[in-house]
């Protein structure tokens, strides 16, 4: 595997958007020298300076986000589709982070997770997507996740 970060980017208390501090939490486990997980919370902006540290060859960025499709659907969004899509409630838009960290990854890819509420607990749809999501980095089958179209 690729020396990879993954920065898991969401709100503990803002329903579905706590995805990411979920998949972070069960990834914890699977922390080595080549992959270190990240829970960035609601201010991913914070940790630029610790992703940049680990010099990754590959930055995976995983957040709810609204695109339209059924909940808990999963999707490789890419670069041309970010700056359209609604991203959670950070405090800085995604696409202006990733914009930040091309400068210094080669290869960076945002997996979206479609919510279904923002506020609450998280769903059990939104925890058994976030557990494929899991499987696929633990697997280093990222790749696989369809591309938004």
């Amino acid at each position: 595997m690729k020396k990879t970060v993954i920065l898991c980017v969401g709100n503990r208390q803002g329903g579905d958007d706590a995805v990411g501090p979920y998949i972070a939490d069960r990834l914890d486990t699977y922390q080595s020298k080549n992959l270190i997980v990240i829970d960035a919370g609601i201010a991913p902006e914070n940790f630029t300076g610790v992703v940049k540290n680990h010099k990754p060859e590959r930055l995976i960025i995983i957040d709810a986000v609204e695109m339209g499709l059924q909940p808990g659907e999963i999707r490789n969004v890419p670069p041309d589709r970010i700056g359209v899509m609604h991203v959670s409630t950070h405090g800085i838009p995604l696409s202006v982070l990733i914009k930040y960290f091309s400068q210094y990854i080669d290869t960076i890819t945002l997996i979206g997770i479609q919510p279904t509420q923002m506020d609450g607990s998280l769903t059990d749809v939104l925890k058994q997507s976030g557990g494929q999501v899991i499987q696929s980095i633990v697997s280093d089958s990222i790749e696989k996740i369809s591309i938004l179209s």
